[in-house]
């Protein structure tokens, strides 16, 4: 098949959509109203599909498969519910964070790999957002032991998951702010905080499928056990440090992009079956050319980011750095997707401002994607940055 386009891919998008219509939507539609969060019957049977597992190496248990296919997927599961969209990156962003080394690792990943070993990430602090190098959460060596101090702010699913990776400030010779970070595995059992850490849910107007928490770390001891790398057999540099995570946010914003056309998309089609349906003046609204010609700007938005998405993928699976187009399309699609999503539920009208349709849940959302991952602002700016220098 031409350009990006294998049967394979066809029938990985294929079946994540029907996925989707079947097990996500009803899901989404009744809990995200209550603000309930994901039910862990739904997480097993995205392990089962393999979701959390993508990108994972398949000798590890995994796919095996790239960005490309990553983002695909979450382009679908976001239709439905872009918590649920979110929560496979527990996995496929996470199996090189894993502590250990050897056969105990290698289960743990293989265990990640069918979403029955998660992982969340703690590295926003209250002072500590789009200045990742201000992070003042310390990580004091003890022995063998890491002892962990500090605040950490927008930790979702803290409680859900097995593990957080916790980005720390360690001592350090130099003296660059962005020296000296280092990302500490803390384990712990699933529905709870670990031992030494209180905290509490913050409150949010939408990506309700999950919870997201401020943490607190008071002398939090953790065995020091470097990550080992993709062959097990070595300590890890990607993900252990500032430029490590810095790389890992391109893969992450290509997700956010996926997420955000994902919501848009899901909003558009709620639109266009509602003014398909909705009658006014004797006739269907659908029929009328401001609607139509809303669609159609809706539809061609979409599509613009999408193939941006396609083309980001396809760059950083080939081992290109990418950071310049990575930081455009997560711009592009989260500007886009929050016009989109607001466009489609002024479409609907007051039926559109009720939670008897999703698409105000999709608005919602679409507006968390303008923020996190990096603001569109920063994103700008690193856009500006590469093309006209510092």
């Amino acid at each position: 098949m031409d350009g990006y386009w294998t049967d394979e891919r066809r029938m990985m998008q294929e079946a994540a959509r029907e996925f989707t219509t079947n097990e996500v939507l009803p899901v989404a539609n009744e809990l995200d109203p209550e603000k309930g969060v994901i039910p862990r019957a739904l997480i097993d049977k995205m392990g089962e599909m393999g979701y959390f597992g993508i990108t994972i190496p398949e000798e590890k248990g995994g796919l095996g498969l790239g960005s490309f296919e990553y983002c695909l997927i979450a382009e679908e599961l976001a239709r439905g519910w872009m918590s649920v969209a979110s929560i496979i990156a527990r996995g496929n962003g996470f199996w090189r964070s894993i502590p250990g080394f050897g056969p105990e690792r290698d289960e743990k990943i293989a265990q990640m790999a069918v979403g029955q070993y998660l992982g969340a990430f703690a590295m926003s602090e209250p002072d500590a957002g789009s200045d990742m190098a201000s992070v003042k959460c310390r990580a004091t060596r003890d022995g063998d032991d890491w002892i962990i101090n500090g605040n950490k702010y927008w930790c979702t699913f803290a409680d859900g998951a097995d593990f957080i990776s916790v980005v720390c400030r360690v001592e350090t010779d130099s003296e660059s702010r962005q020296a000296g970070m280092k990302s500490i595995a803390v384990e712990k059992p699933r529905g709870e905080l670990p031992v030494g850490v209180q905290g509490s849910p913050i409150p949010k107007i939408g990506y309700h499928g999950w919870k997201t928490y401020e943490l607190h770390f008071d002398n939090v001891r953790v065995p020091a056990i470097d990550t080992a790398d993709e062959s097990g057999s070595g300590p890890a540099t990607m993900g252990g440090g500032f430029v490590g995570i810095q790389k890992g946010l391109e893969v992450a914003r290509a997700h956010t992009a996926a997420r955000s056309i994902g919501a848009a998309q899901g909003a558009l089609n709620v639109a266009i079956d509602y003014a398909n349906e909705r009658e006014q003046f004797g006739r269907p609204i659908g029929k009328f050319q401001a609607i139509r010609f809303k669609i159609a700007t809706a539809a061609t938005e979409i599509e613009a980011a999408r193939q941006l998405m396609y083309h980001v993928c396809n760059e950083i699976d080939h081992g290109r750095r990418a950071d310049k187009e990575a930081a455009m399309v997560k711009y592009f699609a989260a500007e886009m997707s929050e016009r989109v999503t607001s466009e489609c539920l002024q479409i609907m009208g007051g039926a559109g401002y009720t939670t008897h349709y999703p698409v105000e849940r999709f608005w919602r959302d679409a507006r968390l994607t303008k923020i996190f991952e990096g603001t569109s602002e920063i994103m700008q700016r690193i856009i500006s940055d590469r093309l006209m220098g510092k």
